[in-house]
């Protein structure tokens, strides 16, 4: 059918988004302009039904129409395509009413519209246009109304930007509305809505977002009479999804855990409960006790109670600042000085002392050990690991489903935990007292550069057997090099590559891989198309004096000297002071480096778990319970079980849960620290300042110095290591790293990280290589443009526009200094999220 009344339209993939939310508004009783929808029927043959579309606007009795668009893709709860397509109001008569439409259609096959579908990955889907046709609303006043703040996620606030006549200034940015915040107080007052008009709109903003189960942005108008009537009604895309409901005081306070082990990205529903564990389990080792719980598929650790704790909350700053980072002890500060987390009697949930108290021999005894007999506490951490290794793989004779799951279930990778625990938090704890004590006497830059260097990581282990391969395999640098890594892979796994030394590699690492803490991501062995994208980066590497081996061993010659020549200082100026931070730091040389191990042992056993989940998987599928064996991953073991026992089909499951995952992919900015309303906390700090300071010029963006030096080079955009293209001198820029991205160090100039702790994986790797380093620099990979000359100083903790260098000029090593000259301002593009920001059609649809 070509054309349907407005108050009968659906389902979608007839009428399109935004007009089947407006046919419910009406089923629902509330008041919405009449009109009807030229269906997607019409558009799919191309042809305008113009009888159809002059007849049903006769019928409204002609006069000024709004058309809009109406897209299948449009309006919905991942994509709401605001501004994308056309709008147009005031539209009189057939003629005019005929080109809208076609003008409409053809909005779809627009540059900014295949843009957007791009980047929400809807390129290739059957994606159509409907139009409306309403008639238009006499508006004396006009706007917007978000039923969740949506600048700060919270969910007890409303928002409302309100003009006279049209709202049209409001949505495509233009105007200067009126802003009203719409709290538990019904805060705002004045303007052109009066006190009962704005309680009009939170009732009925109230019961939209009911109806509809989540927050909405939905434009309104007044008529000239008073009467408020509904022009759209969508989800608001750009919300953090809320923290589950749960008991105890509030509100509560979650911050995310994920990043830690390099992770923004969501996690499957599989590795999620295996992650809860692990993330536990750290918690208590530091004595807390935290919920961790799946906010939007990533790891939030509910530190509510500890923050009220009378004791606990003491210990909670120093905690962010060292494990966490900058950005996370920023927002713990504030939700210390909040009187809503005022110290109370504590929770018998929090747990902190008893927990504190039960680890706290072992505790003591293990670290006391490490430190007194460092290479003793190596030797048995070296065994613990190689226990977990041999004792990880799955028993041969397993053969059922039933017996893979059992497997898993029972299956415990916590054995030797002392042995593998207190080294490496006994490294960890000398590497952050030495600070403290040597202040006045020592510059931070002192101590990153005798961090840097440390012997026994295996991560560091990885990268230059990596090299070494890439070195070796010369005779094929012109296939490695044009090859994409993806092709390399599939033809490695077929074995139709040439004999390159990498099966040896993944004999040793190939457990390892991007977000390798989440079991249901792949292995290298099973993809290994990022070492393919490391060896083709390493290859691009010509220079022998930048070569990674060189790098590290020069910067492992640099630690000692400047240990040396700081102990000769120290000891003289503050002889026991002196002496013990010396001490502490040869220990934490010695200490430090063997942090990844326990990582690297654990993922023994998410690689054999991973094994048998993936066998489950290809028996349902043969069985038609699944569409293919990874689907398992998307569902958690009750679910598994189910379907193994009672052949329950989880085919849609699988379906919703992949859907929302590859939607959540997609977000760039992941809340560090979340309220039980959906508050992002750092919404509430202070911005910090963008401009430098005396002696820098330009434009400026700040973060935490994580290994020092200063190199200029243009910026790398990465989000992917396993398609990352490096060229020697080039600077990374990303969202988080783990183990994974690593290898690109070896390529790299300097690093540049939106998240990060001081002695996290990135920032601990980059150390050992010498590579400046600048972490928690919030938006970085939004605000930076690729290719755009950045000189990164990882003493002062910036990041700051630099010029283009000469045409004729070569690139700077790693290892050289900035250029002297004045840096120019930084050239970021403005940014907006959907339907906040940016410019818009004269109607955003």
């Amino acid at each position: 059918m070509p054309v349907v009344p407005l108050s009968q339209a659906g389902p979608i993939d007839l009428v399109g988004g935004k007009a089947a939310a407006l046919g419910e508004l009406i089923r629902g009783g509330e008041r919405v302009p009449d009109g009807f929808v030229v269906t997607t029927d019409a558009f799919r043959t191309g042809t305008l039904p113009e009888t159809d579309i002059t007849g049903a606007y006769r019928a409204m009795g002609g006069g000024p129409v709004a058309v809009r668009s109406s897209a299948t893709a449009e309006d919905l709860p991942g994509t709401s395509f605001a501004g994308q397509h056309e709008t147009f109001l005031e539209v009189d008569g057939p003629a005019n009413l005929l080109a809208a439409v076609a003008k409409c259609w053809e909005s779809l096959t627009s540059g900014r519209a295949e843009a957007y579908r791009s980047a929400h990955d809807l390129t290739g889907t059957d994606v159509a246009m409907a139009v409306i046709v309403q008639r238009m609303v006499g508006a004396a006043t006009a706007g917007v109304l978000f039923t969740a703040n949506p600048l700060t996620g919270r969910r007890t606030e409303m928002l409302v930007d309100a003009v006279p006549g049209p709202g049209t200034g409001v949505v495509d940015g233009t105007a200067d509305a009126d802003h009203y915040v719409l709290n538990e107080t019904l805060n705002g007052t004045g303007g052109c809505l009066t006190p009962a008009q704005l309680a009009e709109l939170r009732v009925t903003g109230e019961r939209l977002q009911t109806a509809a189960g989540s927050p909405r942005d939905i434009e309104w108008a007044y008529d000239t009479d008073g009467t408020l009537w509904l022009l759209q009604s969508r989800p608001i895309t750009t919300l953090f999804p809320l923290p589950p409901a749960t008991g105890g005081t509030l509100p509560r306070v979650y911050f995310e855990f994920g990043h830690v082990q390099g992770m923004l990205q969501p996690v499957t529903p599989m590795g999620m409960a295996g992650l809860k564990q692990v993330i536990a389990g750290m918690t208590a080792a530091l004595g807390l006790r935290a919920e961790i719980v799946d906010i939007g598929g990533r790891l939030y650790g509910d530190l509510s109670d500890p923050a009220r704790h009378p004791t606990a909350r003491k210990r909670l700053v120093k905690l962010m600042a060292v494990d966490f980072g900058p950005r996370a002890q920023a927002a713990m500060e504030h939700i210390l000085g909040d009187a809503r987390f005022a110290p109370a009697k504590p929770d018998s949930r929090a747990g902190a002392d008893s927990s504190a108290l039960r680890t706290a021999g072992r505790a003591l005894s293990g670290i006391t050990r490490a430190l007194m007999r460092p290479d003793t506490a190596r030797q048995r951490l070296q065994a613990a690991a190689e226990r977990l290794r041999s004792t990880a793989a799955a028993p041969p004779d397993l053969q059922s489903a039933d017996q893979r799951l059992s497997f898993v279930r029972s299956n415990d990778s916590t054995g030797a935990a002392d042995d593998l625990t207190w080294p490496i938090v006994a490294g960890m704890l000398a590497a952050s007292l030495p600070g403290p004590l040597l202040k006045g006497l020592a510059e931070p830059d002192e101590i990153h550069t005798i961090l840097g260097g440390l012997p026994g990581n295996v991560t560091i282990e990885m990268d230059l057997a990596l090299w070494r391969l890439a070195r070796d395999a010369g005779d094929h640098r012109d296939l490695l090099l044009n090859t994409p890594p993806p092709e390399l892979a599939t033809r490695y796994l077929r074995g139709e590559l040439p004999d390159l030394g990498l099966a040896a590699f993944l004999e040793t690492y190939g457990h390892r891989g991007p977000a390798e803490a989440d079991l249901g991501v792949p292995r290298w062995a099973e993809n290994p198309a990022g070492v393919f994208a490391a060896i083709a980066n390493y290859l691009r590497l010509t220079d022998t004096d930048q070569a990674p081996d060189a790098r590290f061993s020069r910067t492992e010659e640099t630690a000692e000297a400047t240990l040396a020549a700081l102990t000769r200082r120290v000891r003289r100026r503050r002889p026991v002071r002196g002496s013990l931070a010396v001490f502490l730091l040869r220990r934490a040389r010695a200490l430090t480096g063997l942090r990844e191990t326990g990582k690297f042992a654990g993922l023994y056993h998410l690689r054999a778990v991973r094994e048998q989940l993936l066998l489950v998987g290809a028996e349902l599928t043969d069985n038609g319970l699944l569409d293919k064996p990874d689907d398992i991953m998307f569902l958690n073991l009750d679910e598994a079980d189910a379907a193994v026992h009672h052949a329950v089909d989880q085919r849609e499951l699988v379906a919703q849960r992949r859907a929302l995952h590859r939607a959540e992919s997609r977000r760039r900015h992941v809340p560090v620290a979340l309220l039980s309303d959906g508050t992002d906390l750092e919404t509430l700090l202070p911005a910090a300042t963008s401009s430098g300071d005396a002696g820098v010029s330009g434009d400026v963006l700040r973060g935490v110095g994580a290994s020092p030096g200063r190199v200029t080079g243009p910026a790398r955009i990465i989000h992917d290591p396993a398609t990352a293209h490096i060229e020697p001198g080039d600077i990374l820029v990303v969202s988080t790293t783990d183990p994974a991205w690593t290898p690109l160090f070896l390529t790299a100039a300097a690093l540049v990280s939106e998240t990060g702790a001081i002695m996290a994986h990135g920032p601990t790797v980059a150390r050992e290589y010498g590579l400046p380093a600048v972490i928690s620099v919030p938006a970085a990979t939004s605000l930076l443009s690729p290719g755009q000359q950045i000189t990164v100083d990882g003493s002062t903790g910036t990041v700051t526009s630099a010029p283009a260098p000469a045409p004729a000029s070569a690139p700077a090593p790693a290892s050289a200094p900035a250029p002297a000259s004045a840096p120019a301002p930084a050239s970021a593009p403005a940014l907006g999220d959907d339907g906040l920001a940016g410019p818009g059609t004269p109607s955003a649809s």
